[in-house]
């Protein structure tokens, strides 16, 4: 493990002071748990000023609502215990669900708000006339904490949040670039290979959330247009480089004559992508020379009547993608780093621009109903045990439940949680009896504090610690429970906050029990849905908006990847998922080129387009992948002719005056081609020379 950088030490001194003082204002103004206001400001400080100020907004929002839910349901359900833990569970359920339901830095509104309402009405089931008192000295408690941790965070060497997203962009860049060039060499399975795809997805996802909260980072709005637009183009390069790979392994792989100048072209864009990125301008001046090579290779319309015609140009197609995706990557970077600059798009395409996400709705409901049933469950434990303090219990296990719900495996976090908690324990116990005794004033309690607050604060930066020194931060503030004077009971500490252990191993107990499933049953399911909306693309027209459902379809692929195992399998899940989805986006351009296609062409398409549907509906009706019906390459084949003879029937009206093509006009027709020739290699790689041994070698 690598010492704290400065920058680490600086945030931990930033917020320790912001904790500090809030404690102290608390203090001053007499709250009953002055402890909150300090916890408060270790749960919503965040290295990056954008990140602290839209997490203390929606915490903000979050308590009162908390709260104000409180207020509402304790005075009539008091009285009904059981029916008071049911209404509880219900508002957490439905509040855990809407969070879940929203990847953005939104989602800790109603995260927070789900939550507070057990932390806050639970406690008051025994005095609940002053359960609104209660309810705004826990919000003024909080939002002192908020206002601290925002104010200290904005004011004493704030950090942007823009300039770090160019770094966090950087892994990207250099496992896309590893992987771009391993798949121009010939390879496309291996555990490198599959690590890399896993972690390019990963980072597509995380900056889903990262983008959420540049808004709050005085972000110029064309800087935040542009961290979008990167992101899109991020996102389109996995499934375009694996478009790219089959075509390339079918003119490359076999024993064939080589394409002339093909594999020069290849070593050339490797070299490029190896450039700095720095470097934007070369990067420009080459791009466009590879463009016009690749346009020089590309076969006329006579050739496409081949086999090897028709894949060399849907390879070089599917390259010169290659090429305008990666400049735009590059050059958005380089305008984001600098915050200025004109950026001319240079990969135009129809898909882009849909906003449209994929929520597994089962799912959800089914995590949100294990917390419902977790709450209540727990609750009635409590009230049958009498247990005075039990109220911690249910707390806490609501707390850990909603953490977590959105985790596949959410058991060995909510164990950490525990752990954690317990370690939490023993320091409060520690400083309780051993230290605080000895604390005369508040400058004498700040220096006590501040040796092991400021070395948890230099870990709580690092994702791999940020769960355990966050807890162990903001639980220590609370089970020491610091006052205006001091007060210890042993045999009171004990009891109470022994309770919140407890809850928490009910809560893993709990999710050990009833979500014992993993990522398999989620990859599964995403999988079943994709071949669904793989039905939903062939449709004529197809159903609902076509930009949307392709957005919808990337955005479960980049879900799926990281939940699969890397390995080294040529036929491992992920291709075929990738194989599925170019299936669908092939389909939504022949449903697009039909449209203007003669009599004899859109009828070859419908007939492909009802043999793709009928297949996926059998993978979706029988729950697994099915062999591939030859009827359906016959199909495609026969289809493939018959844009063949188009197309040489409109180069032959081309060569003749006067004469009249029937047919589409040759942009439409190479569509056509290369979306037929895309289908049928995703669909047939044996027969396409598309696939080989278990690991395929180079062929370089």
């Amino acid at each position: 493990m690598t010492l704290p950088s400065a920058r680490d030490w600086l945030f931990s001194l930033k917020t320790f002071t912001a904790s500090m003082l809030a404690l102290y204002i608390a203090l001053r103004l007499e709250l009953p748990r002055p402890y909150w206001a300090m916890a408060t400001v270790y749960i919503v400080s965040n290295p990056f000023v954008g990140a602290t100020r839209s997490k203390a907004l929606y915490r903000a929002l979050g308590t009162m609502l908390g709260a104000s839910a409180a207020v509402l349901f304790v005075p009539p359900f008091v009285e009904s215990p059981y029916l008071f833990s049911f209404v509880v569970a219900l508002w957490t359920g439905t509040l855990l669900y809407l969070a879940i339901s929203d990847r953005t830095a939104r989602s800790y509104v109603f995260m927070l708000a789900g939550y507070t309402l057990p932390l806050i009405a639970l406690p008051a089931v025994t005095n609940p006339a002053g359960i609104f008192d209660l309810a705004i000295t826990r919000t003024e408690e909080i939002l002192l904490g908020i206002v601290c941790a925002s104010v200290v965070g904005g004011a004493v060497f704030p950090s942007r949040l823009a300039p770090a997203l160019v770094v966090r962009t950087d892994a990207w860049f250099r496992d896309a670039a590893f992987y771009v060039k391993e798949t121009l060499s010939g390879r496309i399975a291996g555990q490198p290979i599959s690590a890399a795809r896993q972690r390019l997805a990963a980072t597509v996802n995380q900056l889903e959330f990262l983008l959420s909260q540049l808004a709050y980072d005085h972000t110029r709005p064309d800087i935040l247009a542009r961290a979008h637009a990167l992101r899109g183009r991020m996102q389109l390069l996995l499934p375009i480089v694996s478009a790219l790979a089959d075509p390339l392994i079918a003119l490359l792989g076999g024993a064939k004559a080589r394409p002339a100048g093909l594999e020069a072209l290849l070593a050339d864009v490797v070299k490029w992508f190896d450039e700095p990125l720095s470097e934007n301008d070369a990067a420009e001046r080459e791009a466009d020379r590879l463009r016009e090579r690749i346009a020089a290779l590309e076969p006329a319309a006579a050739e496409l009547a081949a086999w090897e015609g028709a894949l060399m140009s849907n390879a070089l197609w599917r390259l010169k993608q290659l090429v305008d995706v990666w400049q735009d990557c590059r050059a958005l970077r380089l305008l984001i780093a600098r915050e200025k600059g004109a950026w001319r798009p240079r990969f135009k395409h129809w898909r882009l621009g849909g906003s449209a996400r994929y929520f597994d709705r089962g799912m959800l409901l089914f995590s949100a109903g294990s917390a419902v049933a977790a709450i209540f469950v727990a609750s009635s434990l409590w009230i049958s045990s009498g247990w005075n303090d039990g109220a911690a219990a249910v707390s806490l296990a609501a707390v850990a439940c909603c953490f977590f719900a959105a985790l596949d495996e959410p058991a060995p976090q909510i164990f950490a949680f525990f752990v954690w908690t317990c370690a939490s324990v023993v320091l409060a116990g520690l400083y309780l009896f051993v230290i605080l005794p000895n604390v005369h004033d508040f400058a004498m309690l700040v220096v006590m504090f501040s040796v092991p607050f400021l070395i948890v604060g230099t870990l709580i930066p690092r994702p791999q610690f940020n769960l355990a020194t966050m807890l162990v931060a903001v639980n220590t503030a609370s089970f020491i429970s610091i006052q205006s004077a001091y007060e210890a009971n042993f045999l009171t500490f004990l009891n109470s906050n022994l309770a919140g252990p407890a809850g928490l191993l009910f809560a893993f107990i709990w999710t050990r029990v009833t979500r014992p499933f993993g990522a398999e049953l989620a990859a599964a399911r995403l999988m079943r849905s994709s071949w669904q909306d793989v039905v939903l693309s062939t449709a004529t027209p197809p159903d609902g908006d076509q930009r949307n459902l392709a957005a919808r379809m990337l955005d479960r692929l980049m879900q799926l990847i990281p939940r699969l195992a890397a390995t080294d399998d040529h036929r491992h899940p992920s291709i075929e998922s990738f194989r599925d989805l170019r299936v669908a986006f092939n389909a939504l351009d022949l449903t697009r080129v039909r449209r203007r296609a003669g009599e004899d062409v859109s009828a070859s398409i419908d007939t492909v387009l009802d043999g793709v549907r009928d297949h996926y509906n059998r993978c979706v009706a029988r729950r697994e992948r099915q062999p591939v019906p030859a009827s359906l390459q016959a199909a495609i084949d026969a289809a493939l002719a018959r844009v063949s003879m188009a197309s040489g029937t409109e180069t032959a009206a081309e060569t003749q005056p006067g004469a009249q093509a029937a047919s589409l006009p040759a942009r439409p027709l190479r569509d056509a081609l290369h979306a037929l020739v895309g289908i049928r290699l995703s669909l047939f790689p044996q027969t396409s020379g598309v696939s080989g041994p278990a690991q395929p070698e180079a062929w370089a």
